[in-house]
């Protein structure tokens, strides 16, 4: 906090003998040194305890808000209830006179050297406050805390847990906690592992496609140091292989962990909203402590429009320290307006503990979510036990029972959900993953290209085999065994592919045709004397070769691939 004299040194040298004349101090012969040297003797000679009874009332709950914030409170805060001092310049505080009719509580204070403006630095960034200089603080007598105004309690409190929030009734349906965002960070893992990990190779392999949702477990596990930049591609860490092998549970608590605690913006993935410009930024956790913090700690229903007005009244400014509401550019996209000042708190602040609660949170496994029966707008929440133990710094349960994998005898390999989330990670080592339907196990296929795969990571047929069989606790498929065992002593002896049939009437035109340096490299493998594959993707450019040939095709529609 600033002393006295540092205080009256930045005011301009009418101010300094506008509060002169008002503590009948005549200050009109001094230069600012000598002023500043008079005030500073006789403001602290004030009998503050005197003054406040004489104040207005709403001059001195203005004060007693001060005493609580230990001295100051950012301008946009104090600002919001009190006003804001008109900047002027000398020759317009000259002309304007504003101390004969202060516009409002903050301009009569500053005329009287009860109240000063500057920055400071805080944990997060330097703000502008309105502040008591020490000495004045120091003789400002203590507050009543029976008397104070809820803006007054809001400005000082820290929210906690405690803070009651009337449950709801219990809805009839509502949305019960997932837990698979551990089953979809292990396909990332998965995907990582042997190169795949591209937006591409996601669509049909995650239980929840949502872009949102994907990219904060993305973010999570590169945070958690599951997955690190090799190459500009993403691969998995021997930590990814320790979180592997924990329990569900384990796993869940160390993503909640690291979303309390990440740089991941979930105001700018809030639905409606668009944060554009750079010259903002916000921090993201302050938002997460704030809602964390004023959750109830019981595991009864209740109302987000409840919570959010809460939070609104005790804590409104908990991702704007500074509280200033203009400064931000965000667009509703609704309406393509920008929503800024105190006023638009609700489609800013409110839609994102909305957003908090219904995505991060519901994706992690910590709330549960259903409509309002009663309104139909709002959500009802209810933390899981889970969320509970948690927020109470429980340990997560370390045990689970796993089952195993199953092998079928056309060489696909099924991974139930409850599986093994390690085990499935290495089959999918030797494995190419197929489209997973939620509710169904995983599907994974040995395929030739899986298998020479595997082999460039060092991982022999006979290897697979005993993966295989250990995995699944019974005996390899014979044809399964077979088929391994074939691959690793020949290779490739059969492929499958999409390929287009170019038929001919006479031999000696598919003869022509391969001879000729304009056709014959889009022929395949003949399929007799009358016919040959063409490559799919090239049947368009052998028809328009040999129309130069003066040879018209005939093509079907089922061609047009």
């Amino acid at each position: 906090m600033r002393l006295l004299e540092k205080a009256l040194n930045d005011h301009d040298l009418i101010v300094l003998r506008v509060i002169g004349e008002w503590w009948e101090l005549d200050l009109t012969g001094h230069d600012k040194a000598g002023c500043v040297a008079a005030l500073t003797e006789r403001l602290q000679q004030i009998d503050m305890s005197a003054e406040m009874v004489y104040l207005p009332p709403d001059e001195a709950q203005a004060l007693r808000d001060l005493k609580l914030a230990n001295g100051r409170l950012p301008v946009a805060k104090f600002s919001r209830r009190y006003g804001e001092v008109r900047l002027m310049g000398p020759g317009r505080l000259e002309r304007e006179e504003p101390w004969y009719d202060p516009e409002n509580v903050a301009e009569a204070l500053w005329y009287r050297g009860f109240l000063y403006r500057g920055f400071d630095e805080t944990a997060d960034e330097i703000i502008e406050f309105y502040y008591l200089p020490t000495e004045l603080l120091a003789i400002l007598p203590e507050t009543d805390n029976d008397a104070l105004s809820a803006h007054v309690i809001a400005e000082r409190a820290e929210p906690t847990a405690d803070t009651p929030l009337k449950p709801a009734p219990s809805p009839v349906q509502y949305q019960t906690a997932v837990t698979d965002a551990v089953d979809d960070v292990t396909t990332m893992l998965a995907l990582a592992q042997v190169g795949r990990l591209r937006s591409q190779h996601l669509e049909n392999l995650l239980l929840n496609a949502d872009v949102d949702r994907r990219s904060l477990l993305l973010t999570l596990s590169e945070e958690m140091g599951l997955v690190k930049r090799l190459e500009n591609r993403l691969r998995p860490t021997r930590s990814a292989v320790t979180w592997l092998r924990q329990s569900r549970e384990a796993q869940l608590r160390e993503l909640a962990d690291a979303w309390s605690g990440s740089s991941w913006n979930d105001l700018c993935r809030t639905p409606g909203l668009s944060c554009e410009g750079e010259n903002w930024r916000n921090d993201p956790i302050l938002a997460r402590s704030a809602l964390l913090e004023m959750l109830p700690r019981q595991a009864d229903w209740y109302s987000l429009a409840d919570l959010t007005e809460l939070i609104r009244s005790e804590n409104p400014d908990f991702q704007r320290p500074d509280g200033n509401y203009d400064t931000w550019y965000i667009r509703d996209k609704a309406t393509g307006s920008y929503v800024s000042g105190f006023e638009n708190w609700m489609l800013v602040e409110g839609r994102l503990l909305r957003f908090l609660l219904a995505g991060p949170m519901s994706w992690l496994g910590l709330v549960e979510t259903a409509t309002n029966d009663h309104n139909t707008a709002d959500l009802l929440f209810r933390l899981t036990q889970r969320a509970l133990d948690w927020l109470d710094q429980q340990p997560a349960a370390a045990k689970e029972v796993n089952v195993p994998l199953v092998v079928q005898p056309d060489a696909l390999l099924l991974v139930p959900h409850n599986a093994d989330r390690y085990q499935r990670f290495q089959a999918a080592r030797i494995t190419e993953p197929e489209p997973v339907t939620p509710g169904q196990p995983y599907p994974y296929r040995l395929t030739p290209q899986s298998l020479a795969y595997a082999q460039t990571q060092g991982i022999t047929p006979d290897r697979v085999l005993e993966f295989l069989a250990q995995v699944s606790g019974r005996p390899v498929p014979t044809s399964v065994k077979r088929a391994i065992v074939r691959w690793g002593e020949k290779g490739v002896e059969g492929r499958v592919e999409t390929a287009v049939i170019l038929r001919v009437r006479d031999e000696a035109i598919l003869n022509t045709l391969r001879q000729n340096p304009k056709t014959r490299n889009y022929l395949g493998e003949s399929l007799g004397p009358l016919a040959a594959t063409v490559r799919a993707d090239e049947w368009d450019q052998l028809r328009q070769a040999t129309a130069e040939l003066g040879l018209l095709l005939e093509v079907t529609t089922d061609t047009k691939i």
